[in-house]
């Protein structure tokens, strides 16, 4: 295993992120690490004493189990396979610990690894707080089309994921569409996810397109794709999506959601060992498929609540989550958290600012490589664009941040104030003028936004100023168009696959 490294210090003792490379998290300070380099190696070892003698499920006849036999792993006739301990310590080495994610005409990308950190909302959510009524209803695939214009706006956020399902049309072909909305609403990178795998193959042919070539989209890809199988447990889609997208060269993150108590055990450790098996199993499974492939794994760790049978509090979801960022960084990993950004309140109201701002603060902590959950509420059921426009806010807060501290002597300013005396004043002097925005959060709703008896902003609230630049960015902004040419071919695609869904069903 890998032990946990640190980036040299910069001049003068700190880490400062250069200015371009805005998705750096490092700081002056290391990450917050709950347990000691023992307690991890301990959970590491113990995942992988769960796979070599209790196992993990894949559905059999698949091509999976072929795979994990070839291995040398064992698979009885439930299709429950153990792994030695061998194989998967082999799949974790040749795991790629970093990978670039590129935007949709390939001229810029985010790094996927472990010191940077990116925001993105999603994901999957049935229900959206309509931005005119503000009633909650079921998500359509125009809800989804103005989410990801709104978060092509955003200057913080960084890729886009599906938001909100097409809920009139949650199949195959629903699911397809949504990666049409995604391209034609946004030139960010993106993240999608499906629950057929054939919706997968037919994806990769449109993102194909986009680059040009096959050998162009393995080269630059455009989109992670995110698997969700159970907890120790994967289906037919779950391993037939880890084969074809690590072969594609598209990168992947695995992740399971164990409930502790239900599916998981309920202690911590217990959880976040049953993840950790899930991760370590799909990451094997993609390493067989083709190795040297981005899988890495991401599962969560949430917790059942005794009185009431639904999802437990904040701190404890909140520590574990930061809990397995360490894990992961130990390995040299990066981490998506599943926590951050999303709250459990039904509605956009001061509850979820509390519990969107408290995750989102815990991240400069604990410093994930994607925050991919902003925008949701009402526990992931339902998808508010006024939660995303907050979590944007905190990203470019967590940013200025994570920026740090520069020691040197202009910075220092001894001479200066030599120069000025104890009873002088700065105002007047260059030095300020130069270095008076080092530090500055370019807020769009907290700042200088927030009204003060003495000064000349309207007496908005929060909601009111955030639900003002809202319907501004929705009337005024355009992402830029795809060309002629590429919507045809995408439409071309879409509809070559629904024309052969027919024939096989009129077959059937």
């Amino acid at each position: 295993m890998r032990p946990k490294s640190h980036r040299p210090p910069a001049a003068g003792g700190v880490l400062v992120p250069p200015p371009s490379d805005r998705g750096r998290h490092n700081a002056a300070m290391d990450p917050y690490d709950p347990l000691s380099g023992a307690e991890v190696e301990r959970l590491i070892a113990a995942a992988l004493c769960l796979l070599r003698q209790t196992g993990c499920a894949f559905e059999p006849g698949t091509e999976a189990i072929e795979l994990f036999e070839a291995a040398g792993c064992t698979v009885d006739a439930q299709g429950v396979v153990r792994f030695p301990t061998a194989v998967v310590e082999a799949a974790l080495a040749s795991t790629p610990r970093a990978v670039r994610l590129w935007n949709r005409d390939a001229s810029g990308s985010i790094l996927l690894d472990a010191e940077h950190t990116w925001f993105i909302p999603g994901m999957t959510a049935i229900k959206v707080y309509d931005p005119d009524s503000g009633e909650r209803r079921s998500s359509t695939g125009d809800d989804l089309a103005m989410i990801v214009r709104l978060a092509d706006a955003l200057p913080n956020i960084d890729a886009v994921c599906v938001a909100c399902k097409d809920v009139p049309n949650s199949d195959i072909h629903g699911e397809i569409n949504e990666f049409a909305t995604l391209i034609r609403n946004t030139a960010k990178p993106l993240e999608y996810l499906c629950e057929d795998a054939r919706s997968l193959q037919v994806v990769i042919e449109m993102a194909t397109a986009v680059r040009g070539s096959a050998a162009a989209l393995a080269e630059k890809p455009y989109f992670l794709q995110i698997v969700t199988p159970l907890p120790l447990g994967f289906w037919r889609t779950h391993s037939d999506q880890i084969i074809a997208g690590a072969r594609a060269g598209i990168p992947l993150s695995i992740g399971t959601l164990p409930i502790g108590g239900a599916s998981a055990p309920i202690t911590m450790a217990g959880c976040m060992v049953s993840s950790l098996a899930t991760d370590f199993a799909a990451m094997t499974l993609g390493q067989l498929a083709r190795r040297g492939a981005f899988v890495i794994g991401s599962s969560d760790v949430r917790f059942m609540e005794p009185a009431t049978g639904g999802l437990g509090n904040l701190p404890h979801t909140t520590l574990a989550d930061i809990t397995m960022h360490q894990v992961r960084r130990h390995l040299g990993l990066p981490s998506f958290s599943g926590v951050s950004g999303r709250a459990v309140a039904r509605r956009f109201n001061q509850d979820a600012v509390w519990e969107i701002s408290t995750s989102m603060t815990q991240a400069f902590f604990s410093r994930p490589a994607t925050l991919d959950y902003l925008g949701l509420i009402d526990d992931g059921i339902s998808f508010s664009m006024h939660a995303l426009c907050l979590c944007d806010e905190l990203a470019g807060l967590l940013r200025t941040m994570w920026r740090g501290v520069t020691i040197d002597d202009d910075t220092l300013a001894l001479g200066l104030i030599d120069a000025v005396g104890p009873r002088g004043n700065f105002l007047a002097q260059r030095h300020t003028a130069s270095h008076c925005r080092d530090q500055r959060w370019p807020a769009r709703y907290f700042g200088v936004h927030i009204p003060v008896s003495v000064g000349l902003q309207p007496d908005l609230d929060l909601l009111e100023r955030i639900d003002a630049d809202l319907r501004l960015l929705l009337a005024t902004h355009r992402p830029p168009p795809l060309a002629a040419e590429l919507d045809a071919t995408l439409s071309a695609i879409q509809a070559r696959f629904f024309a052969c869904e027919q024939r096989s069903a009129a077959v059937g």
